[in-house]
């Protein structure tokens, strides 16, 4: 322990190095807020940057397929100037001649739908096609009905079809057995008879008609003692007889 003592009351009999002074640059708190603001800060801005590049590459994407989708609806051979035009004038014309509530809320949609139908037929079955695949898509059972719906209809306008022409059919057969009866009873050949009429009758309009012709182009020649005026009336009343 003496020892000890000793060596450290010792003195160095050289000097001693001066001693390196340091200053540490040590901000305050208030820094240390302000910096820790300005971080977050710049986070949250690089965040809302790329949250709106996002957002904008989003909406062009949907402009493109909105673009793209358009184009394959719409039929290259179509306009839609003139065929939009008319669609929407048989629209105004539906809300037009609506008098009731109940046709006011039908005829529109109605003449809309048939006009669209009527003067854009192939982009009007493009489009039909693209709402069935999204009926299809995302409301399957809404599909699955509309198209027993469809089908039951085309089954209901096929037995229309098929019901007006046996309907048809049965009338024809009807005529001819009366036109037979009438033949067996007098006979007469009633049914040659209405064969032969309608053949007459088209040459008796030809020649109504060359004959019109005639007495016009005569009577402005001066040909014949009648005038214009009355080679006409005379015309027109060959043409009633006929």
């Amino acid at each position: 322990m003496a020892q000890e003592k000793a060596s450290k009351l010792d003195l160095s009999i050289y000097p001693l190095p001066e001693s390196e002074i340091v200053v540490v640059d040590s901000p305050s708190v208030l820094e240390q807020q302000i910096g820790t603001a300005r971080r977050r800060a710049t986070a949250v801005l690089r965040d809302a940057q790329a949250k709106v590049h996002g957002v904008v590459s989003e909406w062009i994407g949907f402009e493109h397929a909105v673009e793209q989708r358009v184009k394959a609806i719409r039929a290259p051979d179509e306009f839609l100037t003139p065929g939009l035009l008319y669609v929407g004038v048989a629209a105004l014309t539906g809300s037009v001649i609506a008098r009731g509530r109940f046709t006011r809320f039908v005829l529109p949609p109605a003449f809309f739908y048939f006009s669209f139908d009527h003067f854009l037929p192939k982009t009007s079955h493009n489009l039909k096609e693209y709402l069935g695949e999204v009926e299809t898509h995302y409301f399957p059972v809404f599909a699955q009905k509309h198209a027993t719906a469809r089908a039951h209809t085309a089954m209901s306008i096929e037995r229309l079809k098929s019901g007006w022409q046996s309907g048809l059919e049965t009338a024809e057969e009807g005529v001819g057995k009366v036109v037979r009866a009438v033949e067996e009873t007098t006979g007469l050949k009633v049914a040659e008879a209405l064969g032969k009429s309608r053949t007459i009758a088209d040459k008796a309009e030809v020649e109504v008609e060359h004959l019109v012709q005639d007495l016009t182009h005569n009577a402005r020649e001066g040909k014949t003692e009648k005038k214009p005026d009355e080679a006409m009336d005379t015309a027109t009343e060959v043409k009633r007889q006929v």
